[in-house]
């Protein structure tokens, strides 16, 4: 008789995880996550786009695909000016992107946002209505044209409750910390540091190595010096527990394409990040909310890159970081 309840028991749990199995197993998936795009005067709407939308990509990343975008465009820069059309039609023709005529009504059509506007000035007004949608955004560098509206936009962020992040590509280096080469005591990051008029200096190109030497250092850094040449910038910034880390941005030439990490054991280099890593992390945000980047890191690296820019105008003189 027990073996035969035991039997009949067995049987049933059987048909249950197998009913669970055949349910679970049949479940439809989530459907994507709708993106929108302001602003379509980079190359990364169209890099971003495609690693998005076909899942014949090599650098395909699942999870979210770009179904609305707004225009945009700043009239005074010429890299804004001269592709900001090109990019439009190619979003709308190739890949079938709806084209609206504002951000509120982008807002009412996707379930995140990626700004993707080249130029840093308009994006606080940009973010605002964004904010008030509630809907979750990315950034694309430059965060800002200026620290107080890197500090403006977080502080719109907490106010609403709404998530956002600021970062480069170069923070996804893979194995940038290896913890068997003991505590890092340096950092040496370079990148290109192209210029352009209505960003401070390093905003603009050099924010791709700045952020490399943070994704390394960590938090913590008190002030900066820095020697400027036409060809070339050296950042020399001092964090409160001693260590040393300097950014390199180059002008001319052809800038390395590594980090070099000093550590207690010993130093090794490291490649700057690609898009795919910044994509996959920006998908993780959306799906979870979590951001990758602080926003205390993320002031920290635009006031070491202000802080910059006061130290050249007093002849290379160390300047503390704002944080306030």
């Amino acid at each position: 008789m027990r073996i035969g309840k035991y039997l009949a028991a067995a049987t049933v749990l059987a048909l249950s995880v197998a009913a669970i199995w055949t349910a679970s197993s049949s479940a439809p998936e989530k459907p994507p996550i709708r993106l929108g795009m302001i602003g379509l005067d980079t190359s990364h709407v169209i890099a971003f786009t495609e690693m998005l939308n076909d899942p014949k990509n090599p650098n395909h990343v699942p999870g979210a695909r770009v179904v609305a975008a707004f225009k945009g465009g700043s009239p005074d820069i010429e890299s804004s000016r001269s592709r900001v059309d090109k990019y439009t039609a190619t979003l709308r023709d190739k890949w079938g992107i709806e084209i609206v005529e504002n951000i509120p009504t982008l807002c009412s059509k996707v379930d995140a946002v990626m700004l993707e506007s080249v130029d840093g000035r308009p994006h606080l007004e940009q973010v605002r209505p964004v904010f008030a949608a509630k809907k979750p955004v990315f950034i694309d560098k430059p965060m800002a044209a200026s620290l107080a509206d890197v500090k403006e936009i977080f502080r719109l962020s907490r106010e609403s409750g709404v998530p956002c992040f600021c970062s480069s590509s170069y923070r996804f280096i893979k194995d940038a910390r290896r913890p068997e080469m003991g505590k890092v005591i340096g950092c040496d990051a370079c990148s290109p540091c192209s210029l352009e008029p209505h960003h401070p200096d390093l905003f603009w190109y050099g924010i791709h190595g700045v952020e490399a030497l943070f994704t390394v250092m960590g938090t913590g850094c008190v002030e900066v010096s820095r020697t400027n040449t036409p060809d070339m910038d050296v950042v020399v910034g001092r964090w409160k527990d001693g260590r040393i880390g300097i950014f390199r941005g180059f002008r001319a030439g052809q800038a390395p394409s590594t980090t070099r990490v000093y550590c207690e054991k010993g130093s090794y280099d490291v490649e700057h990040g690609e898009y795919k890593g910044l994509i996959e992390a920006v998908v993780e945000f959306f799906r979870t909310g979590k951001p990758p980047v602080s926003p205390e890191e993320t002031v920290e690296i635009y006031a070491f890159m202000e802080a910059a820019d006061t130290s050249k105008k007093q002849g290379g003189k160390p300047v503390p970081l704002d944080l306030k």
